[in-house]
Parts: C-alpha cells; sequence; structure tokens
C-alpha cells in the first residue's frame, strides 16, 4: 500500500494531456490520509470513512489542481444516464442525484467517484466545454456516456471534436456475471453477446464493461476515445474495488476520483 503521507500522483491519460486549456487526472490511493480499508486517497463522501480524512483527500486533489477544497464537484450517484449542466458550485451536502456533469466554467473541478465502473472525463478544448461521468454497467447500458455528449453540445461543443477517456475500470478477467445480466444485454441486442466470454464457472460469463463503454462512444461519434487499460479488482496498491472489498466480506470501501477542470 502506498504510504500515506507520499503526494498525490493521478495518472493521465494521453489524449486529454495532449490539449489545450484542460486539465486531469485519475487519482489512485497514493497519497492519502485515510486508514484501514480506505488507506489512501479516499474521496468518497459517501463513505463511512472519518469525514476529516475525506476532506483532507480531496483538498489535496483540489491543491494539485491549484484550486481550493470548495471547488470539487462530486454527484450523488446512482446508476442513471442522468447529467448535470453546472452553472453554480453545490457543497458535498447537496450533490445532485445524477452521474454525469458538464461545465464551461473554468473555478471548478468536475469529479466521478469510482470503485470498479468506469469513470470517464471529456473534454472539448476548442469550445472550452469538458465532462465527468461514472458508467458502471448500468449507466454503460442506459447511456450515461452519450447523454453527457448531448449536454456538452448544448454548451457549443462538437462531438467529433471530443476528447473521452477511460480510467481505471474492473476488467473483463476480473467481472463475472450471472446467466440474468447476459439475458438482459441479448434480449436488447443479439450482437451484445460480443462482450462476454465463458467464465470457469458453470452457468456464468465474464463481462467486458471497458470494451462495451468503447464501443457505445464509437456508436455515438465521440471524436477520440481512450481506455487507459486499468484494472481496479487487479492492482489493490492503486485501485480500490468495490468487487474485491465484496469478496473479502469487507463492510465499505474507498472511491477514487477522476477530475477535470479548464484553466
Amino acid at each position: 500500500m502506498m504510504h500515506k503521507t507520499d503526494a498525490v500522483a493521478p495518472i493521465e491519460a494521453p489524449s486529454l494531456s495532449a490539449l489545450t486549456g484542460v486539465r486531469h487526472g485519475f487519482f489512485t490511493r497514493q497519497g492519502g490520509v485515510s486508514e484501514g480499508i480506505y488507506a489512501g486517497l479516499n474521496g468518497g463522501v459517501g463513505s463511512a470513512d472519518a469525514r476529516e480524512a475525506v476532506q483532507e483527500n480531496r483538498r489535496r486533489m483540489t491543491a494539485h489542481f491549484d484550486l481550493p477544497p470548495e471547488s470539487l464537484l462530486t454527484l450523488h450517484q446512482v446508476h442513471s444516464a442522468d447529467v448535470i449542466i453546472v452553472e453554480e458550485p453545490f457543497t458535498p451536502d447537496a450533490r445532485p442525484m445524477a452521474d454525469a456533469m458538464v461545465t464551461r466554467r473554468p473555478d471548478v473541478l468536475l469529479g466521478a467517484a469510482s470503485a470498479d465502473c468506469g469513470p470517464l472525463l471529456f473534454a472539448d478544448a476548442e469550445a472550452g466545454v469538458i465532462g465527468a461521468a461514472h458508467s458502471g454497467w448500468k449507466g454503460a447500458f442506459t447511456g450515461v456516456l452519450e447523454a453527457t455528449l448531448d449536454s456538452m453540445e448544448r454548451l457549443g461543443a462538437r462531438r467529433e471534436r471530443i476528447t473521452v477517456a477511460l480510467g481505471p475500470t474492473i476488467s473483463r478477467a476480473a467481472y463475472e456475471v450471472g446467466p440474468e445480466f447476459v439475458d438482459r444485454f441479448t434480449q436488447a441486442d443479439a450482437a451484445l453477446i460480443r462482450f462476454f466470454s465463458p467464465s470457469p464457472r458453470a452457468g456464468h460469463a465474464l463481462f467486458d464493461l471497458p470494451a462495451f463503454i468503447a464501443a457505445r462512444a464509437q456508436a455515438a461519434g465521440a471524436g477520440t476515445f481512450e481506455d487507459l487499460g486499468l484494472c481496479t479488482y487487479a492492482d489493490e496498491t492503486r485501485f480500490y474495488s468495490y468487487r474485491r472489498t465484496t469478496h473479502r466480506g469487507e463492510p465499505d470501501y474507498g472511491r477514487l476520483i477522476a477530475a477535470i477542470r479548464l484553466l
């Protein structure tokens, strides 16, 4: 585990780093003050971690972006396709229930919390519009990525210019699902069977969430899509994982934060 006094060191997506006027990062567990099962940089205000530890972790995240603590906006995520257009900042205690945000404001840091689900960061640097989304299987299936692109276009972005980056997400090798899960997808579209492969356990399958998200991005006409190819379940040193916590019978889990701002 990373020592709690280490500096924060978010992972960057080359596609987003190449843009002018945008800063971003997919934070890992490194550089936080949380302890125990949350050890590291837990940014989840919805976790049962000590409130003062989460506040300090989030302060360190905003400091990395040269912003004050109140600039970090995260949502009460509910696995929906709902998007908030941020016109005014809100406090952690007044988080809207939604799973994506978009803005033109340069004084806020849009954050998506995750611990296996897909954290997505979006930017149209030319239009000066950014977005952040939380995309688990349900959000991906119901269109959170597409809804985020639509909302960015309402602010003046053009989807063929939008860069989308997918951060640390549970990989196919670690994502075993039951037959009812597979049926939900194939009943909607038989071709979706391509995102499933056989599992060692009879009657089960392995689901490729990153590939499914990538396919949705391509079909929606996003200009650039980048998958960092990092598995939350497999890398305990750097990432929190809801599924790993569940398999161990632990009572709760930390949340990773993916964040983006305009300059």
